[in-house]
């Protein structure tokens, strides 16, 4: 076959190529058919075509269909930049270009006008080993804004507008060697701690950067800092669950391995048992003990027996154990009611073996009374005195001087004097009266904390400032004052290391104070929105912490106590 004169050339476009293939074709197809007129006179002849002959004809065909086509382009320089083999600068960008020939090595930015370096924005580019970017004015540099390098081994953020950096920004830069920040304002906070952690650990050469706040660190070396110079962890109580009724009492307890809650409910007369539902994540239902006008509902387990002393205001109260064969609450005991006529309070304790509790008692003819275990119930074991209308006991111990060990002390809490303390006795194992708490009349309840081994109390009062006092060794102390207008409780409780008091009021927002251990005092810490709060209680279930709120005028509140960290 000639293909002489049909003008092949080397170079063609790509449609003088498929023009030119094309009349290839028509040739070849015509050749094809002049063969076989050729041998037509022949059968066998016929089957005689060259096979070869073709075969490298298709295989000429298919070798100009993949050497023709575009020729590969070069990147073109962005706007704005000048490029040259290796390297790419650019001047007054808005934006990150995407465009950058991919086999730069170096690239620079200066007084560029855009505020943000977005995540990926050198994913085209991964050979880079330097990337400056030096007097602009962004402030803000996306987690994972440089993903996808490497090589780097430079990088300058200088003289940019920065006051923070993201925590994984050098996640990656595995060749980084070396890093310059200066010219920048940064804040010293949590959401820079990790910076102060990473230059500790990092083997890059990182050029002296500073502070600009908090006032404190202004001018201060980044580098002098250390991670106890951050206070990163804050708590907060969350709102998580929201019981349909009102109460006046909350007790949690430890029953048979298990945690329950135990609530008084006043006006149904109902001590409710909830448990802890580990699927559902929430506290359901687990039996009642119904009454009437129940106050306090409180449990004490000795050795394996649950009991639960059910105080009223009428028909009388009562004590009820749990029979775990008939897997309900059996009353066993009536409490006497010319001794206790308007129980307001109880507290259980132990004193040498010992279980005890104490009824405080509102009504002017009752006795706040001590009950004592004898192995089958409780008996009257000591009624304190009489006439004063007591709404509160506490039991505590402290010691009356450095030199002796702690004593067991019960603080009542009455209408009609200041609270009065009361010394445990060894010989006689009897309470006796000691002394009272000067200046403070009406107060309504008495709690007790300690802090680092000593002992505070928080004084509630209804009309007036409550207060908090320390055991000064023979007496107590003023610490601090709360303003408190209408407040029944004034709850000091721990939850792991965190010391914290919650001031409740009939007329405005509850008050939650946090310990300042560098202050020994307290600080505001959150408000709460409960109506008419009588009681807070922590309890404690799985590593989880809640802060159960009731109510006297509107429903039981359950919130979540809430660990955050600002450096994370």
């Amino acid at each position: 076959m000639n293909f002489s004169g049909l003008g092949l050339r080397a170079r063609q476009s790509p449609s003088e190529s498929r023009s030119f293939l094309f009349m290839l074709g028509e040739i070849f197809f015509n050749w094809m058919e002049a063969e076989k007129i050729k041998r037509m006179g022949s059968p066998s002849s016929a089957s005689s075509i060259p096979l070869k002959r073709i075969a490298y004809f298709l295989c000429f065909l298919s070798m100009l269909l993949l050497t023709e086509g575009k020729k590969p382009t070069k990147p073109k320089c962005p706007a704005l930049c000048t490029c040259t083999k290796d390297n790419a600068l650019c001047e007054n960008a808005r934006s990150i270009p995407r465009s950058v020939p991919p086999d730069v090595i170096s690239l620079s930015f200066v007084r560029s006008g855009f505020t943000e370096i977005l995540e990926g924005s050198f994913l085209l580019t991964p050979s880079l080993q330097l990337l400056l970017f030096t007097s602009n004015s962004f402030d803000v540099i996306s987690d994972d804004a440089f993903i996808g390098l490497p090589h780097l081994e430079y990088l300058s953020l200088a003289n940019n507008n920065l006051q923070t950096l993201p925590k994984d920004i050098f996640k990656g830069l595995d060749s980084l060697t070396n890093v310059d920040l200066r010219g920048n304002s940064f804040n010293c906070d949590c959401k820079l701690k990790w910076l102060v952690e990473w230059l500790d650990t990092t083997n890059a050469t990182v050029e002296e950067i500073y502070c600009e706040n908090p006032p404190e660190y202004k001018k201060r070396k980044i580098r002098s800092l250390s991670s106890k110079d951050f206070d990163c962890i804050i708590t907060e109580f969350a709102a998580s669950q929201l019981l349909p009724y009102q109460s006046l009492s909350i007790d949690t307890f430890t029953y048979m391995n298990d945690e329950y809650v135990v609530i008084a409910q006043p006006f149904t007369g109902k001590c409710i048992f909830l448990e802890w539902d580990h699927v559902e994540k929430t506290f359901r239902n687990y039996d009642n003990i119904t009454g009437t006008s129940t106050v306090v509902c409180k449990p004490i387990v000795i050795e394996t027996q649950l009991y639960v002393i059910v105080a009223q205001l009428f028909g009388g109260s009562h004590i009820y154990k749990r029979d775990s064969f008939a897997n309900k609450f059996i009353k066993i005991q009536d409490i006497e009611i010319l001794k206790i006529r308007k129980p307001n309070d109880i507290e259980t304790f132990k004193i040498e073996n010992n279980w005890y509790f104490v009824v405080a008692d509102s009504s002017k003819a009752g006795f706040t009374t001590v009950y004592k275990w004898n192995g089958n119930g409780f008996y009257s074991h000591q009624s304190l005195h009489q006439w004063y209308r007591d709404t509160d006991v506490e039991y505590l111990e402290i010691a009356r001087t450095p030199q002796t060990a702690k004593t067991p002390h019960l603080i009542l809490s009455s209408s009609s004097q200041r609270p009065v303390i009361y010394q445990w006795n060894k010989s006689t194992k009897l309470f006796t009266n000691q002394t009272d708490i000067p200046n403070m009349e009406d107060v309504y309840a008495v709690k007790h904390f300690t802090v680092k081994g000593e002992v505070y109390i928080c004084l509630t009062r209804f009309i007036g400032d409550s207060k908090v006092m320390k055991w000064g060794g023979s007496s107590f102390v003023d610490v601090q004052r709360m303003p408190s207008r209408g407040s029944m409780v004034f709850q000091p409780l721990q939850i792991n290391n965190y010391q914290y008091a919650i001031l409740g009021s009939d007329y405005s927002f509850t008050q939650v104070y946090n310990w300042d251990a560098e202050k020994a005092k307290f600080v505001k810490f959150q408000e709460l929105n409960i109506q008419a709060p009588r009681s807070f209680t922590h309890v404690a279930i799985n590593k989880h912490n809640f802060l159960f709120a009731s109510s006297f005028k509107g429903r039981t509140q359950i919130y979540t106590h809430v660990i955050v960290d600002l450096s994370a």
